[in-house]
């Protein structure tokens, strides 16, 4: 079985190529495999696609969970797809939904990552609540340290906090207490996000069942989206993570959200014979 290293602005993934030989990792596999000389943030495995697409992409987080979307391993998986076929262009299927990564300009790799989901039902919440400002607080009652996060669905949960300063944030020490918050059924991707300027974005995220990662695709359209509905910034805007920079669009004309930004493939081996 073929297997790639691969990252997206730092965000590490292990792909296994399954579409000739079944591979299908139980949690524990999972977590073994990240943990040991792979450490992967993401565990990766193609499949045969269905007929929509040009492969069926599954995602386990480094704690054995299974998620729906993965914007940087969707932008690495295109990659691949692309420089088998020979094509500008790649369909990949998901859990979420159809995905499609196309070239861009000086190697960059575009993704349309569909439309976001907004309501509190959608994302999902345990109780009604505006999603542009939820119900939400870390520190003393009547002086919060963080509190009001916008949320929103682009395939996995996730609510980003707007601060002043997010090199000030202890992401590691209060990710995991939003990420299990009883607010979220499903827990939570959680952005802390500081508003350089009207189109540009300074992110850092704690990933449901990863912790905390040098990028986060998915994150980072969100942060946009929940700023956007903020009045906070434009629709379009680069996101500077601790791994690199990605250019995110959300555009008025379809509601689609458009994610580019590079790929790296740090090694390739086949395995098990």
């Amino acid at each position: 079985m073929q297997t790639f290293h691969m990252n997206g602005c730092g965000n590490t993934f292990v792909i296994f190529d399954a579409r000739r030989q079944a591979f299908r990792p139980k949690a524990e596999d999972v977590r073994a495999i990240a943990a040991a000389g792979a450490q992967c943030d993401q565990l990766i495995v193609l499949e045969a696609p269905s007929g929509r697409g040009d492969v069926f992409m599954r995602i386990w987080n480094a704690d054995g969970s299974e998620v729906s979307a993965c914007g940087n391993a969707s932008r690495c998986v295109g990659w691949l797809m692309m420089r088998e076929t020979g094509a500008e262009q790649s369909l990949i299927e998901t859990e979420a939904g159809l995905l499609k990564a196309t070239r861009a300009k000086e190697g960059l790799i575009t993704v349309d990552m569909g439309s976001p989901l907004l309501k509190w039902e959608e994302i999902p919440l345990a109780e009604r609540m505006d999603t542009r400002r939820l119900d939400v607080r870390i520190g003393p009652i009547d002086n919060p340290y963080l509190h009001s996060p916008a949320a929103c669905n682009v395939g996995n949960p996730h609510c980003t906090f707007f601060v002043e300063d997010v090199s000030r944030i202890d992401v590691a020490r209060v990710g995991p207490l939003i990420e299990g918050h009883m607010l979220f059924p499903e827990r939570v991707n959680v952005g802390f996000a500081q508003v350089l300027d009207v189109a540009q974005l300074r992110l850092r995220v704690w990933e449901r069942g990863a912790g905390l990662t040098k990028a986060c695709g998915t994150g980072a359209c969100a942060a946009v989206v929940n700023a956007h509905r903020r009045g906070l910034i434009g629709r379009k805007a680069e996101v500077i993570l601790d791994g690199g920079a990605l250019l995110i669009e959300w555009r008025e004309t379809d509601d689609r959200i458009l994610m580019t930004g590079p790929v790296e493939l740090t090694s390739e081996a086949v395995v098990g014979g």
